[in-house]
């Protein structure tokens, strides 16, 4: 994502852009879906997991705030 600050282009929002952000460089949601002989150390795979459950927790916090508009 431009900017790296997971609003994508137009913020849009995530998922929207051209694979530019951290998951193009193997963080993020995407690693697990790569086809390669890497295996990250513990270190960098709980780097990876850390940054997936942030991406979530935003995630989460957008979608109970457009319920909360909805009602």
């Amino acid at each position: 994502m431009p900017g790296m600050d997971r609003t994508g282009p137009n913020g849009s929002g995530p998922a929207t852009g051209w694979g530019r952000g951290p998951c193009r460089r193997g963080f993020g949601r995407g690693f697990a879906l790569r086809r390669s002989s890497y295996e990250p150390t513990k270190q960098e795979e709980k780097k990876i997991l850390e940054g997936e459950l942030q991406e979530i927790e935003v995630e989460k916090k957008e979608i109970l705030k457009r319920l909360k508009e909805l009602k």
